[in-house]
């Protein structure tokens, strides 16, 4: 039981010293996030004061992002971002090592493919063929959506012309078009789920637009329904964020069952699914996927999909395609946000996809990605053994690792310890909403790395979580 004891000086409004005071519980974790505050009537008589000054400190705490109301229901504590002052050191270690130095390490950090496996050569002579063909008009900005050539292509080529070609917006990559639908739907405290763990970057997103952000565990074949569905039944939903494929960073991919019973969830609960189509094209198992778009009936699901990540990174090149209700919602923000995306680059990319170009490369990046995919699964079998436990993702670029509980560990010394010995990681504490839920997990990327890197990387790491 708390005790709320409050020394009112008579300078200070008492409404604000009572905000002040609940933000240092909330802060000092006394109170779990999403756990219910004290009702207006019982605060209001524990401290001798009026109701009205206890709704005034409660509005206070709402605005500055400590808490959210639930109608009818009562005002909940709202975990602020505990893990930023880690990201923050992340970034700055990595931004330090570049060019030279970086090669003295054995860097499992990527998030693209790698640059040796890029077509410049062949991207070169299809960007000096559309600058024969088109001339000055290559560099025009004329379409708000977007190119209307690279639009016809993506309904035909990757969608079998079932997407209409007005539904289809061009981005300047995946996490604009989470700017994007952020901007366009999410309003103060609307409630969002996420898949626990999640992409750092939409979570980022999230917490500018000051959603109240609910966590759903990720499984193996994609989030907990109970508790997904105990999230729903307590609270009104805006939208679910999903990577349905090869999730960053579990590597964990959507059952279809499960695919289809969240769409039926979507239409009964009232939200939008925002599907983050993240490395689809790398499978290696041979099972055959399908995106939660291709199964939508009712027009529920908002896809993201980024051309950067296994094509060419510096190209900046994604599309979204949005239900009918948002469409124009979602468009305008877009216009406001970059008015167009480069015009040259949406050409050449719409020539290289008709050359049958795009088809060649992904199957080359299937071939050696398999390969790499294969070596590493066994490195982490020979060496990691019972020192954590992962999902067998079957495609994608990632790995993720929970530290065995006897392994007296967390990610953030993990990863200085790795890093003392030439070795990058991806601490888990990234990719959660507060930092502490990934204390025993790290992510490890094989994208951009050689094979000979992988073994000497993983023993070194196997080596580190013996250490007494």
């Amino acid at each position: 039981m708390h005790k709320y004891e409050i020394e009112f000086s008579s300078e200070i409004p008492k409404y604000l010293e009572i905000s002040k005071y609940f933000k240092k519980m909330i802060d000092e974790n006394n109170f779990d996030d999403g756990e219910k505050l004290p009702s207006i009537r019982k605060l209001a008589k524990i401290l001798k004061v009026n109701e009205v000054t206890v709704v005034s400190a409660y509005k206070k705490l709402e605005a500055e992002g400590y808490a959210y109301q639930k109608m009818g229901s009562g005002t909940y504590a709202k975990r602020r971002d505990t893990n930023i002052k880690f990201k923050k050191e992340y970034s700055n270690t990595l931004k330090k090592i570049h060019g030279e130095d970086l090669k003295v390490y054995v860097d499992f950090t990527g998030e693209i493919t790698s640059s040796e496996f890029f077509p410049v050569t062949v991207f070169k002579d299809v960007l000096n063929e559309v600058l024969d063909r088109d001339g000055a008009e290559a560099f025009a900005y004329k379409e708000s959506l977007g190119y209307e050539g690279l639009r016809n292509s993506i309904s035909s080529f990757f969608w079998d012309n079932k997407v209409n070609n007005e539904d289809i917006l061009i981005l300047s990559g995946a996490q604009q078009g989470i700017d994007i639908v952020s901007k366009s739907i999410i309003n103060v405290h609307d409630n969002v789920v996420v898949e626990k763990p999640t992409y750092g970057g939409a979570l980022t997103v999230f917490k500018w637009r000051r959603a109240n952000i609910f966590e759903a565990e990720m499984l193996e074949d994609g989030i907990d329904l109970l508790q997904f569905e105990e999230i729903l039944k307590k609270n009104r939903i805006k939208c679910f964020y999903a990577m349905s494929y090869f999730q960053n960073p579990t590597g964990a991919t959507y059952s279809l069952e499960k695919k289809l019973k969240i769409l039926e969830l979507a239409e009964v609960y009232d939200f939008y699914i925002v599907e983050d189509d993240y490395l689809s094209e790398l499978i290696y198992d041979q099972k055959q996927y399908k995106s939660f778009k291709s199964l939508d009936l009712n027009d529920r699901v908002i896809y993201i999909k980024s051309f950067s990540k296994i094509f060419l990174p510096g190209i900046r090149l994604g599309y979204m395609i949005s239900p009918e209700k948002y469409k124009e919602y979602i468009q305008n923000s877009k216009i406001n946000t970059d008015i167009s995306t480069s015009s040259l680059m949406q050409r050449a990319l719409d020539l290289y996809i008709n050359k049958d170009l795009w088809k060649e490369h992904i199957k080359y990046l299937n071939m050696v990605y398999k390969e790499k995919y294969d070596f590493m699964l066994s490195c982490i079998e020979k060496y990691l053994g019972t020192k954590v436990s992962y999902f067998t993702p079957g495609g994608g670029i990632n790995f993720y690792f929970k530290v065995a509980d006897n392994l007296k560990i967390n990610s953030m010394d993990l990863f200085y310890r790795c890093k003392n010995r030439k070795v990058l990681i991806t601490p888990g504490v990234l990719f959660y909403k507060n930092a502490e839920q990934g204390n025993n997990y790290f992510r490890l990327s094989f994208s951009e790395i050689r094979k000979s890197q992988i073994e000497e990387g993983i023993k070194i790491i196997a080596e580190i979580l013996c250490e007494k």
